[in-house]
């Protein structure tokens, strides 16, 4: 895997196909162009396939986290 944003940013990961949007402060992505992060909301390890990844403020980034 190699590193799309190290750490220190904020990001906005939305799944094309469901629109669901998650918040994370790194990302990867393998070969196969599936992003793993983890889920700064729910705490969890995401992996995605059809992704879209979004650099963001650390304002946006604490709204997104702070969204129930």
């Amino acid at each position: 895997m190699f590193v799309l944003a190290g750490c220190g940013g904020y990001w906005m990961v939305t799944n094309s196909t469901t629109k669901d949007v998650c918040y994370t402060e790194e990302v990867k992505e393998s070969k196969s162009v599936a992003v793993k992060f983890i889920d700064a909301h729910a705490g969890n390890a995401a992996y995605l396939q059809n992704s879209e990844v979004k650099e963001i403020t650390k304002d946006g980034f604490k709204a997104g986290v702070g969204k129930k």
